[in-house]
């Protein structure tokens, strides 16, 4: 550890795996420690926090991977899908009205399904722009364009038609939904990234306590661990290394699918705010065996949401009734720092606003845009064509 580095990552989270596998490519020299036995941080599929993990392969806070958003392109250019298989996620549902309707992935689905009630009966596809009652616009809004509260009055309407882009072409890849989850948990997304790392001479190190964090001047130049110091020119850290960090999520371990889902073994619901009287959607996102992130025969359903009260654990009692009977649930909820360079995972259910925060980093370091395909070119530089 007593060496000199380009760059320091603290924590083995998605984006700072990613981060450290895109500086490798790039020709840099980086450290990566981790004060935890395992990768993944919050995203780990192993957390061994209590004795009931050692038993479930639980994932601390699990997005959908938009089969074509920005995280699966990076996986792509990267290669890191060499490392990794995926399933498609089995469905996708609106909760309104005490009622689960699936949100269709077919014209034929769209027009046969009950959700066409919320069409008032019209044909969605010859609708004038001031037709659309409130039930399209939530619907749209928060199942397509993936929208967690109403913000999207305040933006452009080309970012809207981009997001609802988005949905379109991911279904478009596989048909039957929009979303991907890895095999064994999204651990192991960040674990593919390190491997692109360490192959590239980065250094990785876990078990390791960060001591300090050392500034001189106002900018950091290295930092300590068990009386070592390792000097770098730039430093990323996540949360996770400070006191103040809490996550907003329940984790719910059930032996049943959820009711009114067709017996799925996975899915994404979303509560619309409006029927719950809140500002922010509220998203049950549930895996299972399927996946090989836990036992034969349970199921995993995640709740989460943005905390918007002194009472988080009430704001998701909504989501906790579908699920009925509960065998053991987690519950970690609160507010984050918002004072570090990367950011934990948000209430999102998707990657892309991960991969936002990627690219926002990748920038503030270097100086120039994150771009797909100099960072293919500038790999072919260093080490060759494939």
């Amino acid at each position: 550890v007593n060496e000199e580095y380009n760059m320091i990552m603290l924590g083995t989270g998605l984006t700072k795996c990613i981060l450290s596998g895109i500086m490798s490519v790039n020709g840099k020299n980086v450290l990566h420690m981790d004060q935890n036995p395992y990768y993944g941080g919050e995203g780990a599929s192993i957390m061994p926090l209590e004795d009931l993990y050692k038993r479930f392969k639980l994932p601390g806070q699990p997005p959908f991977l938009v089969a074509n958003g920005q995280l699966v392109k990076m996986l792509l250019y990267t290669e890191v899908t060499c490392y990794m298989d995926f399933k498609v996620i089995e469905g996708s549902f609106v909760y309104k009205g005490g009622k689960f309707y699936t949100v269709p992935s077919t014209e034929a689905e769209a027009l046969a399904s009950s959700l066409m009630v919320l069409f008032d009966e019209k044909d969605p596809r010859t609708f004038e722009k001031f037709d659309l009652g409130q039930d399209v616009i939530d619907f749209t809004v928060h199942s397509l364009a993936l929208y967690r509260t109403d913000d999207y009055l305040d933006q452009p309407c080309c970012e809207n038609i981009d997001r609802i882009k988005l949905y379109s072409k991911s279904l478009a890849r596989y048909g039957k939904s929009p979303y991907l989850y890895p095999l064994y948990g999204p651990g192991e997304l960040p674990q593919g990234f390190a491997r692109i790392s360490a192959v590239r001479e980065g250094t990785y190190v876990l078990n390791k306590p960060i001591e300090e964090i050392i500034v001189q001047n106002g900018k950091v130049v290295g930092i300590k661990s068990e009386g070592e110091i390792a000097h770098c020119k730039q430093l990323i850290c996540d949360p996770s290394y400070v006191k103040d960090r809490v996550e907003k999520l329940v984790i719910c371990i059930l032996s049943h699918p959820i009711k009114n889902t067709n017996d799925a073994n996975s899915c994404q619901i979303i509560i619309l705010q409006n029927q719950v009287n809140r500002k922010s959607d509220i998203y049950v996102r549930m895996i299972s065996f399927a996946h090989n992130v836990v036992a034969q025969g349970k199921y995993i359903a995640i709740v989460s949401t943005t905390v918007e009260t002194k009472e988080p654990e009430k704001e998701i009692k909504p989501a906790l009734e579908l699920l009925e009977r509960i065998e053991q649930k987690f519950v970690n909820l609160g507010t984050e720092s918002q004072i570090f360079i990367s950011h934990a995972y948000d209430a999102a259910t998707h990657f892309e606003t991960t991969c936002d925060d990627i690219k926002d980093i990748y920038k503030r370091m270097t100086g120039s845009e994150f771009d797909f395909e100099e960072m293919k070119r500038k790999k072919n530089d260093i080490y060759g064509e494939d």
